[in-house]
């Protein structure tokens, strides 16, 4: 198969300074507050996405070296595959969060609710739309024990 290689189409600057500082998800990030950088040349795309509260953000984790295919969730003592956690050590290390959106003023976007570190790259910003992104009758593995 041949090799996929994405731009970013802006930077997500943000008041966490590392990894360490970050919230385990954006859920537990609310007080946070951070801006969306995004690039000239996709300033276009912006339009219409003013009247929707929420973001779907999809980004690289440049932070994350390497990664194991078996890891300890935060939530749990017990070692579990990669794909049934959401650890930034994945194969492709690329997140997703769902932010809020504060307000837009030309191509900066200021957002809250998020658990991104400073100087993250950004790959593509989708809507939040509740009736698309929920499902009845969801199942959540292992964590159901947790949470």
């Amino acid at each position: 198969m041949q090799e996929i290689t994405y731009r970013p189409i802006g930077i997500v600057h943000s008041e966490i300074k590392s990894r360490s500082d970050s919230p385990v998800q954006a859920v537990y990030g609310q007080e946070m507050k951070g801006t969306i950088e995004l690039f000239p040349e996709y300033r276009e795309g912006l339009k219409d996405l003013e009247g929707f509260s929420h973001l779907i953000l999809i980004f690289h984790f440049h932070l994350s070296s390497g990664f194991t295919l078996i890891q300890k969730p935060f939530l749990d003592n017990i070692p579990r595959g990669v794909f049934s956690i959401r650890s930034p050590r994945r194969p492709n290390p690329i997140g997703l969060s769902i932010v809020k959106l504060e307000k837009m003023k030309g191509c900066d976007l200021e957002i809250s609710g998020l658990d991104i570190v400073d100087g993250t790259p950004l790959l593509d910003i989708k809507p939040f739309i509740p009736k698309f992104d929920t499902r009845e009758g969801v199942e959540v593995g292992w964590i159901k024990y947790k949470v």
